[in-house]
């Protein structure tokens, strides 16, 4: 899981070096979430960081217990999401704070746990390493979020590797989740990057196959960006309700 977290580390070092570039009343300009500020976004990650680090103690039932105090009953995980960020807003320096604070924390608790560990988290149980990786697809997204408020998208690096490979191994709950029946075997054949080939699944002669960048993939699958203006193609059987179902998020 070494690398995993290491992908994970230099995501969230580069997320902290955009927040240290924000002027204080920059943290309250519009994020690419709607509804959200920059601060927000930061809240967000605070509360789901601080979320991981009780899910490895466990204790994850206890805390979703006490964070759904005063929220509307059921609802989908967007919305509860967005309670919780509307229910702890406050001063955007103690978002930073608390953002600060929880991605130490977050760090070493992955540090302490063994990678095939089971830990509870929204969408059921997970490999330690499956949710290390979750967490960086989110801090992964959540950086861009926040960034376009102040300047251009960072370049993509090799550390969307791990998110693509979570898009692709993931797919089978994407489609339960959405009520679909499992799509079978589904190939990735992308381009980092650096411009080399990653390929998921490609051995077993999959009958759907997505071609295309790495980025765009991690963009679509991260509901940020639609298809239709990305360099995402597919063929087989399965091939449109990957590209419309595919994630990286519970």
């Amino acid at each position: 899981m070494d690398d995993v977290l290491a992908a994970l580390d230099a995501q969230q070092q580069e997320l902290g070096a955009v927040v240290d570039r924000l002027r204080p009343d920059q943290l309250t300009l519009p994020s690419r979430c709607p509804g959200w500020s920059v601060a927000d976004v930061l809240l967000h990650l605070a509360q789901t960081n601080e979320m991981a680090v009780a899910s490895v103690e466990g204790r994850v039932v206890a805390w979703m217990h006490a964070a759904a105090q005063g929220l509307p009953p059921g609802g989908h995980v967007d919305d509860w999401a967005g309670a919780l960020v509307a229910g702890e807003r406050g001063a955007p320096d103690q978002a930073v704070a608390r953002w600060r604070a929880s991605t130490a924390a977050q760090l070493a608790a992955f540090t302490t746990c063994p990678p095939h560990a089971r830990l509870t988290w929204v969408s059921g149980e997970l490999a330690a390493r499956t949710l290390a990786t979750t967490r960086l697809a989110e801090a992964w997204i959540h950086t861009v979020d926040a960034v376009v408020a102040v300047g251009p998208e960072p370049a993509p690096t090799d550390r969307l590797w791990h998110v693509t490979r979570l898009a692709w191994r993931t797919l089978p709950y994407a489609f339960a989740r959405a009520g679909h029946q499992s799509p079978g075997p589904v190939g990735f054949d992308l381009r980092g990057p650096a411009g080399d080939r990653w390929t998921f699944g490609l051995d077993d002669g999959p009958p759907t196959v997505v071609t295309g960048t790495a980025h765009h993939l991690c963009t679509v699958a991260g509901q940020r960006t639609p298809v239709g203006p990305t360099d995402l193609h597919a063929d087989g059987p399965h091939a449109q309700a990957v590209l419309r179902l595919v994630r990286t998020f519970a």
